[in-house]
């Protein structure tokens, strides 16, 4: 008979199971892949499951980094069950391939099995409406069905919390209406035991034998007939922490008060339906989750929104100077941040910082931050002045991303230049053929008193160019775990000092983006260059 193939899929969003429903199944990159990893050996089109005949086979469609399987790499493998399967050799992802064939003494329940195989239809329908009730919904489905199958009178699922702890998650009896868990009388024991055994457990009569001396609470509630089964989540993917094949996440529960009342085949069939119902109650959990990731994430990117509009344009002109900026976040939002000031005396400031953490907690520190530099706007104030009022603003608040590196520099129509730098990679001055680094300044903010911060000065001749960074860029890693480092950033920029200040940016982040080779980086990368023209 024919086979119904899966991948079981392990990567940084979690563990899933995925249907090869299409010839072929495109795994890669591409949004528009039947099955989208993000690791960073992925190709965009890295490989596909074709089907011939009743086999499937897997194909490497000529992507960089390789398609493995069981450790070797193949062009064109035919896959047999529990094959594991990588894209690239670093192993973001384990795909490890299930040919879940229907095997000898299954015809007597396939017709309820394949019941609550459309479970997991549904929820794919359910998926592309939107709806966030979908785990309710496959509840539903999963309770009905099973009541209709065994022909019980009522019955309900209990999910285990993080704790282990058995929760009622729904409660339903024949004819598809609802209950309150608060009125579903019944005792705890019998789902309990099974939880903890993993184990099918029918009861034809409570009234037999010793039973009503165990269940005595569940026999006070006139139940005599009680079928109950774990639902088991096969994992294909051993875990090191947890090497076992399955994981009970709850409990279904079926009740009569009339004696004998479920077949024997009946409750075969319920313990294979439940495996079936678990697979699909929690990819519905799992969903939720997405759901719940998708709103803080439109949040986020509506915070990003506007922590981007704090930042000034990125290119800032004047009569003596020109100015270019930018900072790409790791996340949606982060710490890093530049600005343009001007001062008394036609003095122009430049700021590069970095508050320590990331996320919303940085950036509202870096917002109080910036709004701080914002406040000397038109005054005369000297870079070691502010960079230790930061200081105590920062100590004043009892926040958790209050520590901050900080480079400030102001440079006079006429060329002078005052800079502290607080504990930020110093920023490079290069000056007739030669360069030299802008340290002098102090320790990091927001974490001493008594800390004092100097000063220091520099004549500027026409053409003199300042390059700032982050420690994003400096300590960004290409896929051999090397550091881009203060030397490549010299080597990147060095032969197009005397090129206009975006063409010196750009190609700092092009040399960049290629050393890392698209890695997403673990830092935000901020980088500001200004000239001073004379």
């Amino acid at each position: 008979m024919s086979s119904v193939a899966r991948l079981a899929v392990s990567d940084s969003l979690g563990q899933r199971v995925i249907v090869i429903d299409k010839s072929p199944f495109r795994i890669g990159r591409r949004p528009d892949s039947d099955l989208v990893l993000n690791g960073s050996e992925v190709s965009r089109d890295h490989a596909e499951i074709v089907r011939v005949n009743e086999h499937y086979v897997i194909r490497d469609r000529q992507s960089k980094y390789g398609t493995y399987v069981n450790g070797a790499r193949v062009t064109e493998q035919p896959l047999s069950h529990r094959d594991q399967i990588e894209c690239g050799h670093t192993a973001d992802a384990s795909l490890t391939f299930v040919a879940d064939e229907r095997r000898p003494g299954e015809d007597s329940r396939a017709g309820a099995v394949g019941e609550f195989r459309q479970v997991a239809t549904l929820l794919a329908a359910l998926r592309a409406m939107g709806t966030e009730r979908v785990l309710d919904d496959v509840l539903a489905v999963v309770l009905d069905a099973a009541i209709e199958t065994t022909g019980a009178e009522r019955g309900f699922i209990m999910l285990a919390d993080a704790q282990g702890t058995l929760d009622m998650s729904l409660a339903r009896h024949a004819g598809r209406g609802s209950v309150e868990a608060s009125d579903f009388k019944t005792s705890r024991k019998i789902p309990e035991q099974v939880f903890a055994t993993g184990q099918l457990q029918v009861v034809a009569d409570l009234l037999e034998g010793d039973l009503a001396e165990t269940h005595t609470q569940t026999v006070a509630f006139g139940i005599r007939h009680v079928l109950c089964a774990p639902l088991k989540l096969v994992r294909y993917v051993e875990r090191p922490e947890d090497p076992g094949a399955s994981t009970n996440i709850g409990v279904l529960y079926l009740d009569s008060k009339e004696r004998g009342r479920f077949s024997a085949p009946a409750s075969l069939a319920l313990e294979a339906l439940a495996t079936e119902a678990a697979t699909a109650i929690e990819n519905a959990r799992l969903y939720r989750e997405t759901v719940e990731k998708a709103k803080i994430d439109e949040e986020l990117r509506t915070a990003s929104k506007i922590q981007q509009a704090l930042l000034p344009p990125a290119r800032r002109e004047g009569a003596f100077y020109q100015a270019v900026g930018a900072s790409v976040p790791s996340r949606m939002i982060g710490g890093d941040f530049f600005d343009y000031l001007d001062l008394s005396g036609d003095a122009f400031g430049f700021a590069l910082g970095d508050v320590t953490g990331k996320g919303p907690s940085a950036a509202l520190v870096t917002a109080v931050i910036q709004g701080i530099f914002g406040s000397q706007m038109g005054t005369a104030v000297a870079p070691a002045e502010l960079i230790s009022l930061v200081n105590r603003v920062l100590l004043a608040r009892r926040v958790e991303s209050r520590l901050a590196t900080i480079f400030f520099g102001s440079i006079t129509p006429r060329g002078r230049l005052v800079y502290c730098n607080a504990a930020q990679n110093p920023p490079l001055l290069f000056s007739g053929g030669r360069w030299d680094r802008l340290d002098i300044g102090g320790t990091l903010l927001g974490a001493f008193a008594e800390a004092v911060y100097e000063q220091g000065a520099r004549q500027l001749a026409p053409g003199d160019t300042i390059v700032a960074f982050s420690d994003g860029i400096a300590e960004a890693l290409n896929v051999e775990g090397e550091d881009f480092g203060e030397q490549r950033i010299r080597e990147a920029v060095e032969p197009r000092i005397n090129e206009p200040v975006d063409v010196i940016l750009d190609r700092l982040l092009g040399v960049l983006e290629r050393f890392t080779r698209g890695i997403p980086q673990a830092d935000d990368l901020t980088a500001v260059v200004v000239r001073y023209l004379g």
